[in-house]
């Protein structure tokens, strides 16, 4: 056999072909100017939302390693927009130690691990945030889903005992989570006690600050709290309180009829928005009554409030139309969606629930009313009629975050807003769950 030919390239010397190696390129995405990826992260905080700075920040470690963390303190790190799914299975968030979240603006959906959810009671979402309670020492913690980081605040044990003193109202309680750059506050009610609480981190006390007040719902707005006395026909701040007590914001106007009275913010208003029946039904509203669909007699009228009228009685000013929004309401939370952003949604429409039809769809172009879920009741109020109707929709996603109270227990508010006695093995359930949460030492 000949001899292998040996090739030139490899019976060169070391140093030779170290030489004649071309130099590899530099460059890439990965070496972006620490000038350019700042200007990159400003405008996704800016323009965008938190998750897409982490996103940004995941993408290598030379992006990682010249971005800072998310900022405790930072509004901009609030995961607005986000709301949380439910698996509508009666397994709570803190059991499963994850928690789906759908942004309302991108349609995007994160599955999201929760260790720090281990030993709290999910009290529920305030713009982005969790509002956790401690099963066992009643301390509360705020927590952001995608960062995780946490803050503590003390225990509400005083709170109870010196004022609240009812297990139920405890367990129905509600939260709002109110932030600056250089602060972060809780505030609490408790429906049944009407007593409001307060307070900021870093601080050992809660403050009471309303004893015996009974509002109908509450808006975090500008970082601000309101809400409705209906007794009062007011919108009065509840957070941060004025000097002299609550301020009242705006007279609510009386109108014959008056069924309910929420607020709810859209595209950075404030409105008011008020469901009433017809003084006068239509032919047609009165047939659908008779047949048992007497929710086309409700009516709606929108009001803006004008919060930067500095007089003592701010200015409502009537809302026709909402163009491409979405309302979702009830009294323990209302959502505003674009349906640009989700097109299964109508446009210039109020999703609401009554006590007998628990997803309705009121249409302001028409003036007319429409039930979007029964079809997918499981019961009929006394024993079960059919087995879970899946997918659930967005219609019943949202309507259900709406509902925390349904929400935080992994059931959808369409299915259980009313939960028969014959639905024995899941009252047993609901009821070892709550007593978790046990009377604060």
């Amino acid at each position: 056999m000949g001899k292998r030919r040996i090739d030139a390239s490899l019976a060169a010397p070391l140093d030779a072909r170290k030489r004649r190696r071309p130099e590899q390129a530099s460059g890439g995405w990965a070496s972006l100017a620490t000038d350019i990826v700042g200007l990159v992260t400003g405008r996704l905080l800016d323009d965008s939302d938190i998750a897409g700075y982490i996103l940004f920040r995941a993408v290598c470690s030379a992006w990682r390693a010249c971005t800072p963390p998310p900022a405790e303190h930072d509004p901009r790190n609030r995961p607005r927009g986000w709301i949380a799914l439910c698996d509508g299975d009666a397994v709570r968030p803190e059991e499963a130690g994850e928690m789906a979240l759908f942004h309302t603006r991108t349609g995007m959906r994160l599955l999201v691990g929760l260790p720090k959810l281990r030993g709290y009671r999910v009290v529920c979402f305030s713009d982005g945030l969790l509002v956790l309670v401690h099963k066992r020492s009643a301390a509360v913690r705020v927590l952001n889903p995608l960062t995780r980081a946490a803050v503590d605040f003390p225990s509400l044990a005083s709170v109870y005992h010196e004022a609240i003193r009812n297990m139920y109202s405890f367990r129905t309680m509600n939260a709002a989570v109110c932030m600056s750059m250089t602060s972060i506050a809780v505030v609490v009610w408790f429906p049944h006690t009407q007593l409001v609480a307060a307070a900021e981190a870093g601080s050992d006390r809660w403050e009471i600050l309303y004893r015996k007040l009974y509002f109908r719902n509450a808006l975090l707005f500008q970082e601000r709290l309101y809400a409705i006395l209906p007794g009062f026909f007011e919108i009065i701040q509840l957070y941060p309180t004025p000097p002299l007590g609550h301020d009242m914001v705006a007279r609510v106007p009386y109108i014959n009829g008056l069924y309910e009275m929420l607020l709810v913010e859209v595209g950075g208003r404030m409105l008011l928005v008020l469901s009433h029946h017809f003084a006068r039904a239509r032919p047609l509203q009165l047939l659908q009554s008779r047949a048992g669909k007497w929710f086309n007699q409700l009516s709606f009228k929108l009001y803006q409030v004008d919060l930067n009228n500095n007089s003592s009685r701010r200015k409502l000013t009537p809302v026709r139309c909402l163009g491409e929004r979405a309302l979702f309401l009830s009294k323990t939370g209302c959502i505003s969606v674009s349906v640009r952003d989700v097109p299964s949604l109508s446009g210039n429409s109020i999703y609401f629930s009554t006590n007998l039809h628990p997803v309705l769809m009121h249409s302001l172009t028409t003036g007319m009313s429409e039930e979007l879920a029964a079809e997918c009741q499981v019961h009929d109020r006394e024993g079960r009629i059919r087995p879970s109707v899946r997918p659930f929709t967005i219609v019943d996603h949202l309507l259900t975050f709406c509902h925390p109270h349904e929400w935080t227990k992994g059931l959808m508010f369409h299915e259980y807003h009313f939960i028969p006695e014959s639905f024995k093995e899941l009252w047993k359930k609901i009821r070892a769950k709550e007593w978790q949460l046990r009377t604060p030492p």
